[in-house]
């Protein structure tokens, strides 16, 4: 009998133990830690004062209001940082293109925005986003981005020379003093950074846009694979902030244009 009521007290004590983590992993989440590369204007950067500024903030701010919780940022060097994201370093990567690739190591939420990859060079180039228009011509990209692993991927092996930077303004130099011939880019990004400014008028998109699934067409939110619910949570505020109008009044100001269609 002795036996008996210790098997049931420890049973007992293992069920009590196993509600308890239950219930504290039921505790409604009062934080997102967002991580984000703030040197892509006017996607994420710092203003003068050092605040935190751009389309990816605004509407990662937006999400959190919407979910009632509290939103932090961390501010990182690489875009693609997946070992930090798995050692939980910070909840979710803010603004990357969802590819087959990175699917392999991290989950997205639905889209944010649609984003196109174009060439972008001297008007008077002739090049087209094609390696043979490339041959033997530099080629800036942006170190850890898609569109570095596309250049090297598809590109460097037909003999395009692929440039890697770390920053935008760094890459946007070099193609102004000629150290490069071209960079890819994206529309909205590169018309604030050389295309609208007075020294970028002798530069322009060059061809169509680029459109492979390695570039992806969109910007979404980049989770680790077993954080269903709180994919399942973003999801829905960003569903909520597009039917109150909000979703709508953020990216307005930024002229995002459609996704190409496929070939």
């Amino acid at each position: 009998m002795i036996r008996i009521r210790n098997c049931a007290l420890l049973g007992l004590s293992l069920m009590v133990g196993v509600f308890s983590a239950a219930a504290a992993g039921d505790q409604p989440r009062r934080e997102i830690r967002f991580a984000v590369a703030a040197q892509f204007p006017p996607f994420q950067s710092r203003n003068q004062q050092g605040e935190l500024v751009g389309l990816n903030i605004e509407l990662g701010n937006a999400l959190c209001i919407q979910l009632n919780v509290r939103c932090t940022w961390v501010d990182q060097i690489l875009v693609e940082n997946f070992p930090a994201l798995e050692a939980r370093q910070f909840d979710a990567i803010m603004g990357m293109a969802p590819t087959s690739r990175r699917h392999q190591w991290v989950n997205f939420t639905d889209n944010l925005y649609p984003i196109t990859t174009h060439l972008v060079a001297r008007k008077r180039s002739g090049f087209k986003p094609t390696p043979r228009s490339l041959k033997g011509k530099r080629v800036g990209v942006l170190v850890g981005s898609n569109r570095e692993a596309f250049a090297l991927s598809k590109w460097a092996p037909k003999g395009v020379i692929v440039k890697s930077f770390w920053r935008n303004d760094e890459l946007i130099r070099s193609l102004l003093a000629g150290d490069i011939d071209a960079t890819l880019q994206g529309m909205v990004e590169i018309r604030e950074a050389l295309l609208d400014t007075d020294e970028g008028q002798n530069f322009d998109l060059l061809g169509p846009a680029i459109s492979t699934e390695s570039l992806g067409n969109g910007v979404a939110i980049a989770l680790r694979k077993p954080d269903i619910a709180l994919r399942n949570a973003l999801n829905g505020a960003l569903e909520k902030l597009m039917q109150s109008g909000e979703y709508q009044r953020i990216v307005q100001p930024y002229h995002l244009e459609a996704p190409p269609s496929k070939p």
